[in-house]
């Protein structure tokens, strides 16, 4: 009767706290969001699967929720202050004329990322199990309408949600393995400028340049999605802690719609576009006939399909406790970012062909060092640094994602208020390595170059409550 107990508010908590998260969840910034701890975030996120006292191992490691004695909930708060801002040119269609517009102003947003973690201990039996929302991959970046670079990206905004179930067990008194399931929710919206006029100019319509009649494009998509996480937490000795995870790749297939908007002169011409692909008495060869046929008969309103796949992660981490006070943590994560070669759209439109764009992502290491330190009972301060790799690379990196390597500085403090509550903050800035934008190509042909200044700040608080 525990035990179904012990479920029961499992059940009750996750019903509540998912009803929260898509409340509170707007938006988010970055692609992958480690923002899941303020704790952790105090340390650059060192030791993750592996530190005592942090109920967001209920996604970091399940294994080490074995530690905990007591019922824990925790809820974080985390706020990305994204900064980002291009300056640069380029060419049009022609490859001649120089793109108009502004440099899109600043892309990045502040977003708030909530998590929420329960665990709970099942008597005496070593198993115990959790429950957790979290935000594990985001991305938002929006550019001010008629930027330089429009008809690479307008609107850039991947969100998902997801909620772990995890169980682990002690095999013996020092080791642990842990288990979970993953149910995420995962929606994007991408929207970028078409250059309709180099379009009309490209088929001869008199009196039409490149870059005089702008449209846009928007696609919209979401679905739902299986992944799955094991741990294993094992303590050699009563100092050394080392904890190992893997999370598990998880596929998508988006389905929305693709709305289009159309300038009037390319609307009223798209009638005259179809009867030209159509008329056996034009002398036109096969390829024109094919573009003349897309011009008037695609760039409707239709359904769209958009495979997606979130990457896989490897952490492994290590604590070392020299004295009651005094622990040293460190992190190496590995994320599969090989999984997002290009992001393809498929057109329910048979006249609309298939958008492209190529991302040619690379995986990445993640390398963490932090250190705790317990001025009392009631007060520990903890610090950490990080490198962090993009998956991006200067051949394709695109105003969607203009990300670099990073190199973190963290901060943060525990106030233990009570024997049952324990309040955290945190403070990460994150320096980022100018971004580059080397003649990446749009779908309208035009060509866009140039730099991005960019940084993030992270604020963070929780609470985290024992009973």
């Amino acid at each position: 009767m525990q035990t179904q107990s012990r479920f029961t508010q499992i059940s009750a908590l996750a019903l509540g706290i998912a009803a929260a998260f898509a409340f509170g969840q707007a938006d988010a910034a970055g692609f992958q969001l480690k923002e899941n701890s303020v704790k952790a975030m105090g340390r650059a996120f060192a030791g993750s699967a592996a530190a005592p006292g942090d109920a967001s191992v209920v996604t970091n490691n399940p294994a080490a929720m074995t530690q905990f004695d007591k019922n824990t909930v925790q809820a974080d708060i985390s706020v990305v202050d994204l900064s980002a801002t291009f300056s640069g040119g380029g060419t049009d269609a022609t490859g001649v004329l120089p793109l108009t517009g502004g440099d899109g102003g600043d892309a990045g947003d502040v977003t708030p990322i909530p998590a929420f973690s329960a665990i709970f201990p099942l008597g005496d039996s070593g198993v115990t199990v959790g429950a957790m929302v979290s935000a594990p991959f985001g991305l938002k970046t929006e550019y001010e309408n008629g930027w330089v670079g429009r008809y690479n990206a307008l609107k850039s905004d991947v969100k998902t949600v997801d909620f772990t179930l995890s169980a682990s067990v002690d095999i013996t008194d020092r080791f642990s393995v842990g288990v979970g399931m993953i149910y995420e929710r995962a929606e994007a919206t991408l929207s970028s400028a078409i250059d309709f006029g180099a379009f009309m100019a490209g088929a001869g319509v008199p009196g039409i340049l490149p870059q005089s009649q702008d449209g846009m494009v928007s696609v919209e998509g979401d679905d739902n999605g299986f992944g799955w996480l094991a741990g294993a937490h094992w303590r050699p000795t009563d100092k050394l802690t080392i904890g190992y995870s893997h999370r598990s790749e998880i596929d998508h297939d988006l389905e929305g719609t693709g709305d289009f908007t159309l300038p009037a002169a390319f609307a009223g011409a798209q009638a005259g576009f179809a009867a030209a692909a159509a008329s056996p008495n034009l002398p036109l060869t096969p390829a024109q006939r094919a573009q003349l046929a897309v011009l008037g008969n695609g760039f409707r309103d239709t359904g769209v399909v958009a495979p997606l796949t979130t990457p896989s992660i490897d952490t492994l981490s290590v604590t070392y406790a020299f004295t009651d006070r005094f622990t040293l943590l460190a992190d190496v994560s590995k994320t599969d970012w090989h999984s997002l070669q290009a992001v393809t759209v498929d057109f329910a439109n048979p006249f609309q062909p298939t958008s492209v764009e190529a991302f040619n992502w690379d995986d990445t290491m993640f390398y963490s060092l932090g250190a705790e330190f317990a001025l009392s009972d009631t007060f520990a301060l903890r610090a950490g640094v990080a490198r962090d790799e993009t998956p991006t690379n200067d051949e394709a990196r695109t105003p969607r994602l203009p990300d670099a390597n990073r190199d973190w500085v963290s901060v943060g403090l525990t106030w233990n208020a009570s024997e049952a509550l324990e309040v955290n903050a945190g403070y990460t800035h994150i320096f980022v390595d100018d971004p580059t934008i080397n003649g990446i190509h749009s779908s309208s042909n035009s060509t866009l170059t140039g730099v991005y200044d960019a940084d993030v700040n992270l604020y963070g608080v929780s609470a985290q409550y024992r009973f």
